[in-house]
């Protein structure tokens, strides 16, 4: 058997023994597994820890490598104007798609008995310790990015970093591949001066990719322990329970975009077959779906994308590790979804402008969302407090924040779905760009972007 299809194999063959081990040994309804479980805490030492050590150094010296290899800053900015175009593109479309159906199926339109019961586990729920999210909720607002303004002066800031290894410590991605992309255009002018340098960093790829495929056969034992801790903490019994409704509607946008919209993006400018394209990236949507975070999926994801599904070396450096950052078109899907469903739940409509406010600003929201597990439920405070201004406007009550609290026993599930989304619109991106800048020996295919490519 090919090394390839062994460790999808493995790895198919880890999801489901973690769930089956998950649902038939570790969960229990009268006392949820903690969330220090040894489950979830084996995990993170075989998986997580090993992954997340890579990210920040293979996201520097990818993107050094790829800006150094594309070379003149004129066709780096046709690259990146064309990678935020289709970042941004896919992303409105996924929230506005998450909004029209959540707007026509409304699932929030409960009994008023069992909204009332979930409204007051709410509180309990959202202000619980071990979920943490109050806290980061109250440092959202002490930093004043609780609003949209505030949450676009983070981003600046972030672009416009005083400490590269600052924020290189704290995993801050956006201030390293700001800087990244200008000491590559430094080297890609310095030179024969600079030859030596940008071959270190060609090198240093190298050995960190080995490091990546190493890594990656821990993936089988690592997505069983961490899906088993999920679906023992929270049970498969969720998706029939009194959120069955919001949960399918999650799955079927996240579904239909991630199925029929970036598959037929794909098609249209590339007349490549998409599914194709989607089981050459298996084993990163797989480890996407066991790890639930896009960044430490970064490694495997390009890997996939050069090894595999025949991406540009210069585009996967580029165009990935700026996706797993900026690009979140499954957590933008959710968080229109989310957001509405809450109204809904708590019998406050919405108009069209609010339909808007929320169609805007969760796609703006999704772009500062962290690639970490569950970074949506943060940045969801955004849209809330725009949704809520914009209703304070027509003298309508807001709605709390802590109605977070409603969907936080159900959100890791549903974060794994749409962080496959989110790593597989990333690989659609790679594959769009690659006819942009093609790799030396590569031939640049006629259709699609490929004019685009012969025009700059």
């Amino acid at each position: 058997m090919h090394r390839a299809h062994l460790l999808t194999g493995l790895i198919l063959a880890g999801l489901i023994a973690g769930a089956l081990f998950g649902q038939f040994v570790l969960f229990d309804p009268a006392t949820p597994i903690a969330v220090d479980h040894w489950t979830r805490i084996a995990g993170d030492l075989v998986l997580i820890r090993p992954l997340t050590l890579l990210i920040v150094p293979l996201i520097f010296v990818s993107v050094i490598s790829g800006v150094t290899s594309i070379g003149s800053p004129q066709r780096l900015g046709v690259v990146g104007g064309c990678t935020l175009l289709y970042y941004f593109g896919t992303m409105f479309l996924a929230v506005s798609l998450g909004t029209a159906l959540v707007s026509t199926v409304r699932p929030g339109d409960l009994p008023a008995e069992l909204s009332s019961q979930l409204s007051a586990e709410a509180s309990r729920s959202f202000a619980a310790p071990e979920q943490g999210l109050a806290s980061k909720i109250e440092r959202t607002r002490a930093q004043r990015q609780d609003h949209l303004g505030g949450a676009w002066l983070n981003i600046l800031r972030q672009l416009v970093p005083r400490n590269v290894i600052d924020d290189m410590a704290n995993g801050r991605s956006l201030g390293v591949i700001a800087f990244a992309i200008l000491l590559g255009l430094a080297l890609a002018a310095g030179g024969e001066g600079a030859r030596p340098a940008i071959e270190l960093f060609s090198s240093l790829f190298t050995a960190l990719m080995t490091l990546v495929l190493w890594v990656i056969w821990l993936c089988p034992l690592g997505v069983f322990f961490l899906v088993a801790w999920t679906v023992g903490r929270i049970g498969l019994a969720a998706l029939v329970g009194p959120l069955s409704s919001y949960m399918l509607l999650v799955i079927a946008g996240l579904a239909v975009h991630g199925l029929v919209v970036l598959p037929a993006i794909l098609w249209w400018l590339r007349r490549e077959n998409p599914y194709r394209f989607m089981w050459q990236m298996r084993k990163a949507l797989l480890t996407a779906f066991g790890t639930d975070s896009s960044a430490a999926t970064l490694p495997v994801t390009i890997e996939s994308a050069q090894s595999e599904g025949g991406c540009s070396r210069r585009a996967a450096h580029f165009v990935l590790p700026l996706g797993a950052t900026i690009n979140m078109d499954g957590t933008a899907l959710y968080e229109a979804v989310a957001v509405v469903f809450l109204f809904q739940l708590h019998g406050i409509e919405l108009g069209t402008g609010e339909l808007l406010v929320v169609v805007v600003t969760a796609t703006l929201a999704a772009v500062g969302a962290a690639g970490i597990p569950s970074a949506g439920l943060v940045t969801m405070v955004i849209v809330i407090t725009a949704v809520n201004a914009s209703l304070a406007g027509r003298g309508i009550a807001a709605l709390p924040v802590s109605a977070i609290g409603v969907i936080i026993g159900v959100d890791r599930i549903l974060d794994m779905c749409r962080t496959v989304v989110n790593v597989w619109g990333d690989a659609v991106g790679a594959k769009l760009i690659s006819p942009l800048v093609p790799d030396p020996a590569e031939r640049i295919p006629a259709a699609g972007l490929s004019s685009a490519a012969e025009s700059s």
